[in-house]
């Protein structure tokens, strides 16, 4: 990324609003923080034509008009008229470029980071699959570090302590049954780190640590999960407040047994996630579940692995081999359970938009604002507002990322 701009002002753009609407407006950046945003095309910038501040079309930058903005040596960015929405937050992801998150390795995390940028995702939480206990905490301490530098959002523990039933692309040999004092070890090595864990709440002791996790701070998720819907209940009851990839990975919705999807579609202050490739979901679920709880309960995610943005062929998920067809991931083996998807963001969005029928407003706010909320990162990330990292896209009219700026830099794109 470049480095940011003492200030920069973004004119004339369709400016998504606290409000959740498009509206005429413009904002101004100083550094990498939001500082200012109003109504109309803009203040007097001076917006003539200049060099194009990254690759897409659009937008043009000129120096600043106003006297003090001159002085500051800002610039101005003309939208045309193209949508200005906050950075997409992905709160589940394992990888992609090649890259993946599982191993802990730091240079491999940003690459991951830097790929997904491309794609709008100026923020995530780095997601580890199912390993041995010592690996995790490895990986956990590592990536941690990425945390508290900024590099990353948070990180996401999908397991050990999941279903055998439903564990999917997780190693069943890995699969533990709940421990508070396994479980606080992972959390102390994360130093606060840690957003979210997945639980599956039919396990032994999954209340009591359920209970645990939301004590120290930590959002608990229900996945990965056999249970019933009385006992998804209970760990609702117990604080979890989101769905991991509702639909996927849990017993399904049936008219006699409703199973964790009713649960957690009635209960009023869960998020769900949701995959939207084509492959996890029929586009007509994605429309009825918008149609049911609305954009601020969903957050659209990836739970991408390495070969995003790669080729068919073989790759790895954790500790599993993972065979990639046309852009599925499947894992090797007779029964070829899906694995982690080949999404991005951007595709995601997209997707709802065309062929889920989801207006452009809602769909963004459940690729950002959303998660950004039920993790508690609403203070940095998911709105356009003053104080708000300067994390912005630029879409066009088909909800093609045009520009990402992220802190207040522009990201080159490409693949």
């Amino acid at each position: 990324m470049s480095r940011p701009d003492p200030i920069l002002t973004l004119t004339n753009a369709n400016v998504l609003t606290a409000g959740g609407e498009f509206e005429p407006g413009w904002v101004r950046v100083e550094a990498d923080q939001i500082v200012e945003i109003g109504q109309g095309a803009g203040p007097d910038t001076g917006r003539g034509a200049g060099p194009d501040t990254g690759q897409g079309a659009g937008p043009k930058t000129g120096q600043a008009g106003s006297p003090a903005g001159a002085a500051a040596g800002g610039k101005t960015v003309d939208c045309a008229g193209q949508w200005l929405v906050p950075g997409y937050l992905d709160m589940h992801v394992h990888g992609g470029g090649g890259g993946s998150f599982t191993t802990g390795d730091q240079d491999e995390a940003r690459q991951v980071a830097q790929f997904h940028r491309r794609h709008g995702t100026t923020a995530m939480i780095a997601s580890l699959v199912t390993a041995p206990i010592p690996e995790l905490v490895k990986a956990i301490e590592s990536l941690a570090e990425l945390v508290e530098a900024g590099e990353l959002a948070g990180l996401h523990l999908e397991g050990p302590y999941l279903s055998r039933a439903r564990c999917g692309a997780h190693n069943p040999a890995y699969l533990r049954k709940p421990d508070l004092d396994e479980a606080t070890q992972l959390l102390e090595a994360g130093r606060g780190t840690i957003k979210m864990i997945t639980i599956a709440p039919e396990l032994p002791g999954a209340t009591e640590l359920i209970r645990h996790c939301v004590a120290a701070g930590v959002v608990v998720a229900v996945g990965h999960t056999d249970a019933t819907y009385n006992e998804t209940r209970a760990a609702l009851a117990a604080g979890a407040r989101v769905a991991t990839h509702l639909y996927n990975g849990m017993r399904g919705l049936h008219h006699r047994e409703p199973g964790p999807p009713t649960a957690l579609l009635h209960a009023p202050d869960v998020v769900v996630e949701l995959i939207n490739d084509g492959v996890h979901l029929h586009d007509a679920v994605i429309g009825l579940t918008f149609d049911a709880v609305g954009a601020d309960r969903i957050a659209l995610i990836t739970d991408a692995m390495a070969a995003a943005g790669m080729g068919d062929g073989v790759y790895p998920l954790g500790p599993m081999s993972v065979r990639v067809t046309d852009g599925v991931a499947r894992l090797l083996g007779p029964d070829g359970a899906i694995a982690g998807s080949t999404l991005t963001m951007d595709q995601a969005v997209r997707r709802a938009v065309d062929h889920a029928g989801v207006p452009k407003a809602a769909t963004v706010i459940a690729a950002s604002r959303t998660p950004a909320r039920i993790l508690g990162l609403a203070d940095r990330f998911g709105s356009i507002a003053p104080g708000r990292q300067a994390d912005l896209l630029l879409l066009d009219e088909k909800m093609k990322v045009c520009k990402v700026l992220a802190k207040g830099s522009w990201v080159p794109l490409g693949r």
